[in-house]
């Protein structure tokens, strides 16, 4: 009786393990964003996280009629790649991020996590047709 006590410990604390390394550790996806860099925010209670949010061009909208514009929110674990996006407020940049299926506390508020800065561009000036 003790020894399938044990197997059965063991097995279910191999599934918990597991279970929360696919939840929290898994990379789901990969991929890039390109937008206008709204702001980057060093914040947390007990955690301080650095989040940002990247304005893209274009509209969606859920509601036929009303109109909402994308917006795609993100945290950065890297300190020097979260300092480079605090000085380029306003700028048009191109992020590449790893999609997690969920959040952990001391990693971010986002499940999304930028990892690569790919371009930072200026914004165009007025009268440009780019």
């Amino acid at each position: 009786m003790r020894k399938f006590i044990t197997i059965t410990t063991l097995v279910i604390v191999l599934a918990a393990a597991l279970l929360f390394w696919w939840r929290f550790y898994f990379v789901f996806g990969e991929g890039v964003k390109a937008g206008e860099l709204n702001f980057v925010v060093r914040k947390g209670y007990v955690f301080k996280t650095w989040e940002g949010r990247l304005i893209q061009t274009g509209y969606k909208s859920q509601v036929p009629g009303s109109v909402q514009s994308n917006e795609f929110e993100f945290s950065v674990v890297d300190e020097a790649l979260a300092e480079r996006l605090k000085v380029s407020g306003g700028m048009i940049v191109e992020l590449g991020y790893k999609e997690y299926l969920s959040a952990l506390p001391w990693r971010g508020n986002s499940k999304y996590i930028v990892d690569t800065i790919l371009a930072i561009k200026d914004k165009p000036g007025p009268g440009s047709p780019y």
